[in-house]
Formats: C-alpha cells, structure tokens, sequence
C-alpha cells in the first residue's frame, strides 16, 4: 500500500518552529516518532512518504500513486483507529468532527474533498495541534509505545547497582544500554532506556520516561514523567515533562519544565526556563498563525525551542518562550518570549539577525562532533526558512 501523511491543514502552521523543519509527522512524541508508531501498526512493507509544503519536499518528497492511503501527519494512532484507517476504500475518507483522519484515493480528490465522509467508530485519536499538545499528550504516549515496542520480547538485565522503587517488570531495557547505581521509579509509569543508551550513577528517574538509542542521562540527573530523550541526547540537571526530538543537550545543572526542544539545541550550564507564571496567571503563547500571544488556557508551559537553537551559561528564560529556529540566546535578563528565527543576542544587549552563511558555519560544527553532516537539502530547507521570517507560508 502506498501511505502519504499529509501536512494539508491549519495544524502545521500551528505547530511552528517545531514543523518548520519536518513534516508533522516526523514529531516525536512518547517513544517513537507518529510516522514510525504508524508503520508498527500497518506494516513497515508499506511504502511512506510525505505530502508537505514545497520547501520541505526536496528532502521528504511524496510519491504518487493512482490510489493512495492519505494520513493526517498530527493523529496519534492506536491499534483500533489503525485497523479502521486500513478498512477505507477508494473514495471514502474516515472523520474526526470536521477533520479529516484518513482517505483512500486519488491526490486530486484528496485535496478537493471529493470523497464520502465516514464517522470515527473507535475511540477519538490524540492529535497534536499545537507545540504544547506534545508535552500534554508524552506520557500517554509512552506508555503506548512501551506497550508495542516491548510486546513479546526481554528485557536485557538490570544491574544490581541501581535501586527499583515500583514493578520492575516496567522497566524495559534495549542491547547496548548501560545502567548503574540509578534510582528508577515506575510507580508512575514505564521506564524505556534505548539500545546504547547510558544512565549515568546517581541518576534519579520516574516514569512514564523514555531514552531513545544513544542517549546519555549524566550523573546525578533529576528527571520526572513524561520525559523522552530522543535519539542521541544528553541531559543533566532537572527536567520534568520535556520532550527532545534528537540530538540535543541539556548537559548541566538547571530546570527545563513542560518543554518540546528540536533538534541540534544545546542548553547552556545553569540556564533555568520557567514553567509558571509569578502570579500563576493562565499562559499565551506565540502564535505563528496569529502573529501575536493567544491563550492556551494552560497554567504550566515552558520553553518550545526550534531546530539549532541555543541558550549561553546562566541563561533566564521567561514562562512560555518561544524561540524559533537558529536562535542564540546569552548574556543576563530575560529575553522576550518569543525570539524570532536567525537572531542572536540578550535582553540587555538586544537581538541582531544571524546571517545565514555564519548560521551554516556553526550547523556544521555541530552536526559533525555527532559525525553527520549538513546537507544541500539541509541547506536549502534553512535558506527557505530564512526568507519566511517567521510569515507561514
């Protein structure tokens, strides 16, 4: 079957800085990214690709076929929505209220709604619609995922150096990974540690909480549920709540709380990001699509980050900060929050546009201590990115 997750809807534009760089569907959230939790349920024979704004089509092209699979990119799927999405036939499409969930046919009729519409029988699908969606929806999420990735299969052992608080049968641990002398608690939840992954001593975890392959929790770390470390993270200090999509550090001490970070980010040693407001007042967050701060009606929210941005040592960041994509923020005081993308500076100092040619220098610096490189199609997504400034298009 060929399956396309499509971006054709309000919800990507909502989702900015985080979809800025990748199709919705490449978001991660629990354990696995939605597309890859899609594969598990309908079989990874299938041929996947992405239906998205033309920018990013170079590098996720859709491939096109007279009879298609068309999958909203921001649906969380269970084993039942699965099963009914694979039931379409040509020319019916499965609704959620208004939206759209899946449709079997044609791109054309697709995209001028020329099908019969057919009402969620299952359960209604979690769905992400805006960045914090994503930190509200992690520890259902990687309960989910815990529960198909480790169907049927074995734990490696648990050293006799860590201590279990809870069932340690929820505890699952990947071929590779190191855990020694760490507290894991799964009274709240699953704990998931990837293959090559490391928990350092003295680490003190709870669950639900996920390390994808290759993460690295330093010692001493404080982490609370609903975390997930994608693929090749590092952290330390105290985080609660926070998603990171991959290859991103928060290495040192300070608190990130209720917090979706991109990839390529670094956190600098002692920066502390708010999750609550002094007056425990409701939250706005920026709003792409607006243009201005909406209310969320959330009374916690921290900082959404987007691809290859970074905070300096000791650095305050306000409640609810957005920063968009290529920001670097250093230097005392708190940066207004929302930083647009391709600005560096401080409260203090003021913010100035990074060009993009010093922007490539030190992407490439970055990517290749973690031997990958910045690619043509990297290039050219971030050019493009560069010239919206912040507009949706």
């Amino acid at each position: 079957m060929n399956i396309i997750f499509s971006d054709n809807n309000d919800s990507r534009r909502r989702l900015l800085p985080l979809s800025y760089t990748r199709p919705m569907a490449c978001l991660r959230i629990g354990i696995s990214t939605i597309e890859e939790k899609w594969k598990q349920l309908l079989g990874e024979d299938n041929a996947y690709s992405h239906l998205t704004v033309p920018y990013l089509s170079t590098k996720y092209p859709a491939t096109i076929e007279d009879i298609s699979l068309i999958i909203s990119g921001n649906i969380l799927p269970t084993p039942r929505l699965a099963a009914e999405v694979g039931k379409l036939k040509p020319g019916e499409a499965l609704m959620n209220g208004n939206e759209t969930v899946a449709y079997c046919g044609s791109i054309e009729d697709f995209e001028s709604k020329k099908y019969a519409k057919q009402s969620l029988t299952s359960e209604e699908p979690d769905t992400v619609h805006a960045p914090y969606d994503i930190f509200l929806n992690n520890p259902a999420a990687i309960e989910a995922d815990f529960a198909r990735i480790t169907c049927g299969r074995r734990s490696q052992p648990l050293s006799s150096t860590c201590t279990v608080i809870g069932d340690k049968s929820r505890i699952f641990i990947e071929e590779g990974a190191v855990v020694e002398a760490a507290t894991l608690n799964t009274r709240g939840g699953c704990i998931y540690i990837g293959r090559d992954a490391e928990v350092m001593e003295g680490a003190c975890i709870r669950g639900p909480f996920a390390a994808c392959n290759g993460a690295i929790i330093r010692m001493g770390a404080k982490i609370y549920g609903g975390t997930t470390l994608g693929p090749y993270c590092k952290v330390g200090g105290e985080v609660d709540n926070v998603i990171m999509q991959g290859y991103s550090n928060k290495a040192h001490d300070g608190y990130l709380g209720n917090a979706v970070i991109g990839e390529w980010c670094n956190i600098g040693a002692g920066t502390n990001a708010s999750n609550l407001k002094n007056d425990y007042s409701p939250i706005r967050l920026w709003d792409y699509v607006e243009q201005r701060f909406v209310r969320t009606g959330l009374q916690f929210c921290g900082l959404i980050m987007g691809d290859h941005s970074k905070t300096g040592v000791n650095c305050m960041i306000n409640t609810a900060t957005v920063m968009g994509v290529g920001v670097n923020v250093h230097g005392t005081g708190f940066p207004r929050p929302f930083v647009q993308s391709f600005n560096e500076g401080s409260a203090n100092a003021g913010f100035n546009c990074i060009p993009l040619g010093t922007f490539y220098a030190i992407a490439e610096r970055v990517m290749a201590r973690r031997g990958k490189e910045l690619t043509q199609a990297d290039r050219d997504i971030y050019a493009a990115i560069y010239n919206i400034s912040d507009r949706y298009k």
